[in-house]
C-alpha cells in the first residue's frame, strides 16, 4: 500500500461553531478541491476544500501567509494542524 504524503500547510487560529468554519493561517498555497487532513494528537479527519473565504468573500485560491476561512466537516480547535494530502 502506498503511503500518503502529508505536507503541513497551516494551523487553525479560530473556530466558529455556528457556521462550522475555521480560520487557518496558511504556510503554503491552497485551492478549492484540494484534499486536506486536519489533526491534533489522535484526532484527525480528511476532507476536500469546498468553501474558502477571505474577508467574507469567496475565493478559489489562497496564498502562503494569508488567513482564510474554511468550511470544515467536523469541530476543530485553535492549534490544530492542517495538512495537504
Amino acid at each position: 500500500m502506498e503511503e500518503i504524503k502529508e505536507k503541513l500547510i497551516g494551523k487553525v487560529t479560530h473556530y466558529f461553531p455556528k457556521v462550522g468554519a475555521a480560520i487557518v493561517k496558511l504556510e503554503d498555497n491552497l485551492q478549492i478541491g484540494e484534499k486536506i487532513k486536519i489533526k491534533k494528537g489522535e484526532m484527525e479527519f480528511e476532507q476536500a476544500v469546498q468553501s474558502m473565504q477571505i474577508d467574507h468573500k469567496d475565493i478559489k485560491e489562497a496564498k502562503k501567509g494569508q488567513e482564510v476561512g474554511l468550511k470544515v466537516d467536523q469541530k476543530v480547535k485553535e492549534g490544530w494542524e492542517v495538512y495537504k494530502i
